[in-house]
């Protein structure tokens, strides 16, 4: 490349609803060359990257690709200037396969020859390239049948065979274990040392300081700093970030005496077409953390679904000591015994985007009658209860309660569903990848709704596929591999005999 900017961003404004998402932000990024973009959740960050992506035009400010100005008319332009963004939240077709999900998103290149000729093309190179970054992905599979972290896999891999030269990934290895991490993060590395221009929008400090040769700091709205993360610390990154220190975090937990059991997970397995589960036995006590690591895609997504009640083919017991099967129970009854579940799609299984922030609230009481019969609830009483819960639990970028709940940012859209799941004393916990992509401040808000929960004398169960996260939460730790809990770790655990298990068992 004979020019050295490959982006460039300058006073750039943007507003939504009256909300001011962006205020005289600036950002550059150069050819050959990894650039991190950090903030809180609503700093503004993915709005700008959406502007590089053509999916949000600036209300002010200027664009350049290339040290060229230009104004985007969509994300078809800017691919064809060879920009390509990998977001946190997939835009993936789930009744597709993984192939044409990648031939949709080729049509400005796949043009010529019949559909089968090229559906057969993409498959071509889709195995190739999988096999060039060590994903392990059937071009055949559809994408509802994928895990969290294989649908991922997908994203990236579409973005790669799309030809882009300006790679943007928002929150790439949230949902990564730490062994694909290294290599995805090498593997884009290496495209920037090859000329290309990587953005990698991501929480993880770790990843930063070893991968990024620049990094931006944003702020409400606004470009806080620009600096080399090898001149800066671990802490200083995570002050300018969020403006002060993370609270005092627990060091790994032990020595805590759990309660009696009050879950019991007896042969699950999976009955449909891929056998995920593969006769898991499990048992999780009141007031305790029991925390299940292990490598995505062996079953852990899975697992979630059955005891959430999210639809999944299993057989075998899910018992609530004393109550019953959980497969057996409604969504009412689960209510009533104080079954609190966190999915880790918070948009897809959690929340109901198109209705407001109150009605999301409201959700998970209306079964009750706390708000009236459901064909006149009591709006006014709904309305306080979710000022209330978005008041105490930090819900930012809450301008109107009818505001719709899709347009919270990641972080926020999580506190909602805790503030609603933890609205009455839960007695079970269901957490999955609970701080996937989530900043610093709003990762140690949401661990300690847990730990608080499980002081209470809960139940919680954290499924996270961050091994730090599970080494910092759990009382107790199992390793999940090929669909069954293949070793238990009591804290404080050897985190290299954890690794070793995972990797014995893969």
């Amino acid at each position: 490349m004979s020019k050295q900017n490959a982006i460039q961003l300058s006073g750039v404004s943007k507003t939504f609803d009256g909300f001011k998402a962006l205020a005289d932000a600036n950002f550059t990024a150069r050819w050959g060359e990894v650039h991190a973009l950090l903030g809180e959740n609503g700093a503004g960050k993915s709005s700008l990257m959406n502007i590089v992506a053509g999916l949000y035009g600036p209300e002010g400010g200027s664009l350049f690709i290339d040290d060229n100005p230009v104004k985007l008319k969509g994300p078809k332009e800017a691919a064809k200037l060879g920009i390509g963004m990998v977001h946190q939240h997939f835009k993936l077709v789930t009744p597709f396969t993984v192939a044409e999900n990648i031939l949709l998103n080729l049509g400005h290149i796949q043009t010529s020859g019949l559909y089968r000729e090229r559906l057969r093309r993409v498959t071509d190179d889709i195995r190739a390239m999988a096999a060039r970054i060590g994903f392990d992905i059937d071009p055949d599979a559809r994408i509802g049948q994928l895990s969290i972290a294989e649908q991922q896999r997908v994203e990236i891999l579409k973005v790669l065979l799309a030809g882009a030269k300006i790679l943007i990934l928002d929150e790439p290895t949230a949902v990564l274990t730490e062994d694909e991490a290294e290599r995805l993060l090498t593997t884009v590395q290496g495209f920037a040392r090859e000329g290309a221009a990587v953005i990698l929008v991501t929480h993880k400090m770790n990843d930063v300081l070893r991968y990024a040769d620049q990094v931006t700091i944003m702020r409400a709205g606004r470009t806080v700093k620009t600096l080399k993360p090898d001149a800066v610390s671990v802490d200083e990154l995570i002050r300018l970030t969020v403006g002060e220190s993370p609270a005092g975090q627990d060091a790994s937990p032990g020595g805590r005496v759990p309660g009696e059991p009050f879950l019991r997970v007896q042969g699950l397995r999976s009955t449909g077409g891929r056998r995920a589960l593969n006769g898991l036995d499990l048992t999780l006590n009141r007031g305790e953390i029991y925390g299940i690591a292990g490598v995505g895609g062996n079953g852990q997504s899975e697992l979630a679904n059955a005891l959430m009640g999210i639809p999944e083919a299993v057989s075998g017991r899910m018992e609530i000591v004393g109550e019953g099967d959980l497969a057996d129970f409604d969504a009412a009854r689960r209510r009533a015994l104080g079954i609190a579940a966190i999915p880790a799609d918070r948009y897809g299984a959690a929340l109901a985007g198109p209705l407001s922030i109150a009605d999301n609230f409201a959700l998970g009481d209306i079964h009750s009658g706390r708000y009236g019969p459901f064909w006149y609830l009591n709006t006014r009483a709904i309305e306080a209860d979710a000022a209330e819960a978005v008041r105490q639990f930090d819900v930012q970028g809450v301008r109107s309660l009818k505001q719709k709940a899709a347009l919270l940012s990641g972080g926020n859209a999580q506190k909602l569903v805790i503030a609603r799941e933890f609205s009455h004393p839960p007695q079970l916990v269901l957490a999955h990848s609970p701080s996937r992509g989530l900043d610093v401040k709003a990762t140690e808000a949401v661990r300690e709704r847990l730990r608080a929960a499980r002081d209470n004398g809960a139940a919680v169960l954290l499924i996270s596929e961050d091994l730090d996260e599970v080494m910092a939460m759990a009382d107790r730790i199992g390793v999940m591999s090929a669909g069954r809990i293949v070793a238990e770790f009591s804290q404080p655990a050897d985190r290299q005999a954890i690794g070793q298990a995972m990797v014995n068992h893969v």
